[in-house]
């Protein structure tokens, strides 16, 4: 009856000694990694996982590449095929890049902004694990009866209704997906409204955390309207409603909205944090502070307002009216403005900087130049009349992949070089680290500029055979694929030895970087900043 009457009674010593031990450092074992409320933890698990999943979805890309290789229908039926365009994409962009970019938000949104951890502890733990799940079930969809979803990523129906067994498993996929990034992005908001370090108001944050503060918006305002579609395409399959079946009166076209109106946030929410890296690096390497703060911020607010008008411009080809192909094609074009002055900020920010070449600042050039071409070509896809003859060609695979690799993904490679030292306490290998850079940034280069031409020859996406007038290009494109896929099991390689050992980084790391995360010793200790720093 005792314990009833005083529960704590049996546990004061015991509760002591866990906090005492919780104080100086990480449990034991795997239960440090299962339970484990540190905001390190969980950022160093979000990242090793994105890293597991870039190798699962760049396997798929191979098999893509491969079959493409040559015309003709040579290694994968092409029902398989679609199956690959389709899992690739989805797990690249929900199993990849977003679990990544929340890795770096995680790691070291806490250190910038000098709070002892994030928010909601728990709750980080929890969007954590869900990950792991949802995507060992989007994976497993591929052997079901009647394998994977075929649709492409973007689920349209008819087509998507037309997946065998695995189909409800992919909208239960998504929705747990989803649901881990609404987590991620509540607690990420709570934690840069409520836990800054005194003195540091909004207009003195670091770049990065500005950039994830708005990309947090866009999700909770994105994510719940793909959950939406999605169920309603579950009902039209399993509870005899015809949400987007014609023949029960409902509308294909009804979904495509729907889904843009999720899809084009999406991509800003993917690309916002790699701004923000960038935004870390350049000034670092020039040795100059940013270049127009106050405007980044305004045209990191403002890409995230615009990208939620511009979403039907995917959609050209559906039939709108004319007025909504204006609004939407001029709306796309006004998206290029905060944009533009990102990129001439930065090139401000390196105007005679002293500047010096380390591999971060060179996958942040990269993603200077290259994520540029990825936006002229956008800016031609935003010209209605002329999108009706790049719509569903290989110029649209190849403007999306100009932004997405050498934007995203070169934007978190970069970030990955740039605080490892950090992370673990030990320098990368320079040499390797630029031969990673140069081989990742040439074929990067070989495999998708090339699909420019075959698109504008007019060759269709996601088909497993094409006419012999695509071949050399398709031929190229492919070996730059390969090339680029190998470049990758370099890059893991690096990871693993700087952090199995390696010259120890100093504090600082870089020469004379600024923002709080560089006051810190290297490796960052497990707890930091229990007194929070004063910001001047």
């Amino acid at each position: 009856m005792s314990t009833a009457t005083h529960p704590h009674a049996g546990h004061t010593h015991d509760d002591a000694h866990a906090q005492h031990e919780d104080h100086h450092g990480p449990a034991k074992g795997l239960t440090r990694w299962l339970f484990t409320t540190n905001h390190k933890d969980i950022g160093t698990l979000y990242l090793l996982f994105s890293l597991v999943m870039l190798f699962v979805g760049g396997a798929m890309a191979m098999i893509i590449r491969l079959e493409l290789f040559q015309p003709g229908l040579q290694f994968v039926n092409p029902d398989f095929f679609n199956q690959m365009t389709t899992m690739h994409a989805l797990i690249m962009i929900f199993g990849m890049i977003m679990p990544a970019f929340v890795g770096f938000a995680n790691w070291m949104i806490p250190l910038m902004i000098g709070a002892p951890d994030m928010a909601l502890p728990r709750l980080n733990n929890w969007s954590f694990w869900i990950l792991p799940f949802a995507s060992t079930i989007l994976v497993s969809t591929l052997f079901m009866p009647g394998g994977g979803p075929a649709s492409g990523w973007t689920l349209y129906p008819p087509l998507s209704l037309q997946t065998g067994n695995a189909f409800p498993f992919t909208i239960f996929a998504v929705h747990m997906l989803g649901m881990s990034s609404i987590l991620g992005s509540i607690n990420i908001i709570v934690t840069i409204m409520n836990m800054r370090a005194p003195g540091m108001t909004l207009l003195k944050m670091p770049l990065f955390v500005w950039t994830w503060l708005i990309t947090a918006y866009l999700l909770i305002a994105a994510m719940p309207v793909l959950a939406g579609g999605v169920t309603m395409l579950l009902t039209d399959q399993f509870f005899g409603t015809s949400f987007f079946q014609a023949a029960g009166g409902g509308d294909p076209v009804l979904f495509q909205h729907i889904f843009w109106f999720f899809g084009h946030p999406e991509v800003y929410i993917i690309i916002l944090p790699s701004f923000g890296i960038v935004s870390q690096i350049i000034p670092t390497f020039s040795r100059k502070p940013l270049f127009g703060y106050d405007a980044m911020v305004y045209a990191t607010a403002s890409i995230g307002f615009l990208s939620f008008i511009v979403w039907a411009h995917h959609m050209f080809t559906v039939g709108m009216p004319l007025a909504g192909e204006m609004l939407f094609m001029l709306s796309t074009m006004l998206i290029a403005i905060p944009t533009a002055v990102k990129v001439f900020n930065w090139t401000a920010t390196m105007w005679r900087g002293s500047l010096t070449f380390e591999t971060p600042m060179l996958f942040a050039l990269a993603f200077l130049f290259l994520f540029t071409i990825g936006g002229f070509s956008g800016l031609m896809l935003a010209i209605a009349p002329a999108d009706f003859q790049y719509h569903d060609t290989y110029f649209v695979v190849a403007h999306f992949h100009y932004v997405l690799v050498p934007g995203a993904l070169f934007g978190a490679i970069g970030g990955a070089y740039f605080w490892l030292p950090k992370w673990t306490g030990h320098m990368y290998d320079e040499t390797l680290g630029k031969i990673h850079f140069w081989l990742s940034a040439i074929f990067v280069n070989v495999t998708f500029f090339p699909q420019h031409f075959l698109g504008l020859a007019g060759m269709p996406r996601r088909i497993p055979d094409y006419a012999t007038q695509f071949a050399d290009w398709n031929m190229v494109s492919s070996i730059g694929a390969f090339g680029f896929g190998l470049a990758q099991l370099l890059f893991a390689y690096i990871v693993i030895k700087t952090i199995r050992g390696g010259s120890r980084a100093t504090a600082e790391v870089w020469d004379r970087p600024e923002g709080l995360e560089w006051t810190v010793p290297s490796p960052a200790p497990y707890h930091t900043f229990d007194e929070p720093p004063i910001v001047k």
